[in-house]
Parts: structure tokens; sequence; C-alpha cells
């Protein structure tokens, strides 16, 4: 069975990662689909794959695919929750202390998310992360 073309790829794939510094030891769903069909189109037709074989290896990307498609309806579920915190927030007084010690106070006018979180903006231009520390009123 050849299938170096596969196997090449995946070890391109994973030498660029660990340049960046971060390599993976799993196999994504698109390198499972492509070593499952080069592997039933390069299997012996004297000797062909075992059927249970065959159907464990459906079962197993049929697993992949359903966890995928569970990891995005989460992160959707999960973005609109914080939307609907967010929204919650504005118009509500908001204070907290800095790094510094100092006290400040103030009216949330926006709020926006980003992977770090939400960050309030106050009437004053002041901003501030939304998390520990933060006393809303």
């Amino acid at each position: 069975m050849n299938v170096t073309s596969v196997t090449d790829t995946a070890n391109k794939t994973n030498s660029s990662d660990s340049t960046k510094g971060t390599s993976s030891n799993s196999v994504d769903y698109n390198t499972f689909l492509q070593l499952l069909i080069a592997e039933m189109k390069n299997q012996d037709p004297t000797n062909p794959m075992d059927t249970s074989q065959y159907m464990s290896q459906f079962a197993q990307l049929s697993t992949v695919e359903q966890a995928m498609q569970t990891n995005n309806k989460l992160d959707s579920l999960l973005s609109s929750q914080a939307l609907s915190q967010a929204d919650a927030l504005i118009g509500k007084t908001v204070s907290f202390t800095d790094s510094t010690g100092a006290s400040f106070s103030g009216k949330v006018a926006s709020i926006s998310i980003n992977t770090n979180g939400a960050v309030a903006t106050l009437q004053d231009g002041t901003k501030v992360a939304v998390g520990p520390g933060l006393t809303i009123s």
C-alpha cells in the first residue's frame, strides 16, 4: 500500500506546526478522511479489508464529525450567552479598583467582546475588563 502523499502531507503539517512552537499529536478530520480513502483505494483486491474494520473506521469518522458539530454549536451557544450578559450591563453603574489602588466608578456605555472576554467602555471613555473585581449596581 502506497500512501506517501498523505503521510508526507501530514509530516509537513506537523513539522510546520513544530516550527511555530505548537505541535499537535491528534489527527484532524480531513487527515482522517484522507487516510481512510487512501486505505480503501489501495487495499489488496485479493485480500480486501475486513468488513468489521471498515465499519469500525466509519464509526470513528462519524464520531469525529459529530464531535466537530457539537463543538461548533457549543461555541455558538457560548457566544450567545456572552452577548446576552453584555447586553444586561449597558446602562448599569460599575465600580472597580485599578492596579494602583485607585477606585473608579461610572455608567457602562458599551460592551465589546473579544477573545480575552468582555470589555466595558464607560461614558467617560474608560475601558475596564468585565470580570473579578468589578462591582455592578
